[in-house]
């Protein structure tokens, strides 16, 4: 028995698989690699595949019948949101065309558990401080609406043939469980960040007046090493009779603005740079946090790192 872990050589996926591992899980990757990176994985089984391509669920098929896979971790996305604004036809291709390939695969060899990589961006823009997974889900880019329709083909597969699913919503991750495993892809604001400074340039906020205390967006950014840890949760969590719910928010509860995450990384990294503020960027909320009960409740899970643990392990990383 093993576990499948799509994008397993990117920077969520390889924590997950790390933690796979130390649990002595025999673990199966497969990875376009677009941006994952081979030498992340150990000692895990690796096919190399685009999901979304032609042949990839034959491909998939042969391999889950090869490695005996009896679980399954889809984590292979493309996740930029501005870019997803930008070709919004390729988003779709890549995001819904890859789970779709991956779902036929495992409804013909019989691999009946998913935990499916969603995301916050799923609902839009809230009208509540702290969302929760029943809030209406208004995705407002072509991202969010690939990872809604992600979920809405797991339920669909759940009523057709059986498929047990666990969609984890995530909130904003940053930071590094291992240095080796740090975010080298600089899409998220904490490597954005540090990729400006060591460029000797200063970092883009774009928006200060939001309707928030300080007029930047307000984020719940979670550690990478936590939410690695949820999606073991949820993959015991599928192996009980008795299931209440589907989907899970992975965050904190706990919000901070874009200028709290940039004073901390002053303090941390003690170098004084300048912020050069831009005009709001197409498609960001103002304020995005997590109600996280019901994962605490179901799962037995909380997160256990905070904004200082996160900023320390990301610069310990690469300075």
């Amino acid at each position: 028995m093993s576990v499948l872990v799509t994008g397993g050589a990117g920077y969520i996926g390889s924590h997950v698989v790390r933690l796979l591992h130390q649990r002595s899980e025999p673990v199966l990757v497969v990875d376009g690699l677009s941006n994952g990176l081979r030498d992340r994985l150990g000692a895990s089984q690796f096919l190399q595949l685009d999901l979304a391509a032609p042949n990839s669920k034959q491909a998939l098929t042969d391999a889950i019948r090869e490695h005996g896979v009896t679980s399954v971790i889809h984590l292979a996305a493309q996740k930029q949101v501005g870019v997803s604004v930008e070709r919004p036809e390729f988003y779709y291709e890549q995001n819904i065309g890859g789970m779709s390939s991956l779902l036929s695969a495992m409804r013909d060899t019989g691999v009946d558990r998913l935990v499916f990589s969603s995301s916050a961006a799923t609902y839009g823009i809230p009208d509540a401080e702290a969302v929760t997974e029943d809030s209406e889900c208004h995705p407002i880019n072509p991202y969010g609406e690939t990872k809604l329709i992600g979920e809405w083909m797991g339920a669909n597969a759940a009523r057709s043939w059986g498929l047990r699913v666990a969609n984890l919503r995530y909130f904003n991750v940053a930071g590094t469980g291992w240095p080796e495993l740090a975010d080298t892809a600089v899409m998220n604001l904490v490597p954005i960040v540090f990729s400006a400074l060591k460029a000797g340039k200063s970092p883009i906020v774009f928006g200060d007046d939001y309707a928030t205390p300080d007029g930047s967006c307000v984020r719940d950014y979670v550690h990478v090493h936590d939410l690695a840890d949820a999606h073991l949760s949820a993959l015991d969590y599928l192996e009980r009779d008795e299931r209440k719910h589907s989907t899970f928010n992975v965050g904190t509860g706990q919000g901070f603005s874009v200028f709290q995450v940039l004073a901390e990384i002053k303090r941390v990294t003690k170098i004084d740079f300048d912020i050069d503020i831009q005009p709001r960027r197409a498609g960001d909320p103002p304020y995005l946090c997590a109600d996280v009960s019901r994962i605490k409740e179901e799962l037995g899970w909380q997160s256990s790192r905070g904004l200082n643990e996160i900023i320390e392990s990301a610069w310990s990383a690469i300075k």
